[in-house]
């Protein structure tokens, strides 16, 4: 991998060249042969390895650096029996069995963090008295890292099973209380029981989905 200097209009800097692609055995974990998992292997997930999940998510873009995502890693017997109530019956059982359960959440007040995250402007001043683009910006960016959160884990070696199936408002007051953080979706992580699969689903192809003007 090569190394070379870039001129921006801020100063030089240095880059290693990072457009080769990924191998197969990469692009498979991350997305050929990765899963949404329903049951999960009895292994711990350390704590050092979640902070290294962060560690990636963090580095991913965000409209102004923003970086609005707030997420609660449920992994205590207690923290799960506070998640219980909040779960859709088909969801209890492989959400509470799973190691982690990531409570992914965007935080409304994302903009008092801009002057440190975004100091080269007043951003700021953008969001302040305007609560459509505030809710918009910290959904789609906080959605943004959560995709991102999802791809760091398995590059990580972890397993994911996104879920959908719960009640917000249950989860914001239980984990969000006294904050402007509103939960997005939960993420169970662990190392995935390859018995809990279903056949794959079809997806769409190319010409169903995109199209090149």
């Amino acid at each position: 991998m090569e190394t070379r200097v870039c001129q921006t209009g801020r100063g030089l800097c240095q880059e290693k060249d990072v457009k080769k692609p990924l191998d197969d055995e990469a692009l498979d974990a991350l997305f050929r042969k990765a899963r949404s998992y329903n049951g999960w292997r009895d292994e711990t997930v350390s704590q050092d390895r979640l902070k290294a999940v962060w560690d990636l998510v963090k580095m991913g873009p965000t409209s102004a650096n923003c970086s609005p995502a707030r997420i609660v890693y449920v992994v205590s017997p207690k923290a799960k029996e506070r998640l219980r109530p909040c779960l859709l019956k088909e969801n209890v059982e492989k959400t509470l069995s799973a190691p982690v359960t990531a409570i992914v959440g965007y935080d409304l007040a994302f903009y008092d963090r801009l002057p440190d995250l975004f100091p080269h402007a007043d951003a700021r001043a953008w969001f302040l008295g305007n609560g459509p683009l505030i809710e918009a910006t910290a959904f789609r960016n906080g959605s943004m890292q959560g995709a991102y959160f999802m791809l760091a884990a398995r590059a990580l070696g972890l397993d994911c099973g996104p879920i959908s199936g719960f009640d917000n408002d249950r989860v914001d007051g239980e984990f969000f209380p006294d904050s402007k953080v509103k939960s997005n979706f939960l993420c169970n992580i662990g190392y995935g029981d390859p018995a809990s699969l279903y056949a794959r689903s079809p997806r769409m192809d190319f010409d169903e989905a995109c199209k090149i003007e």
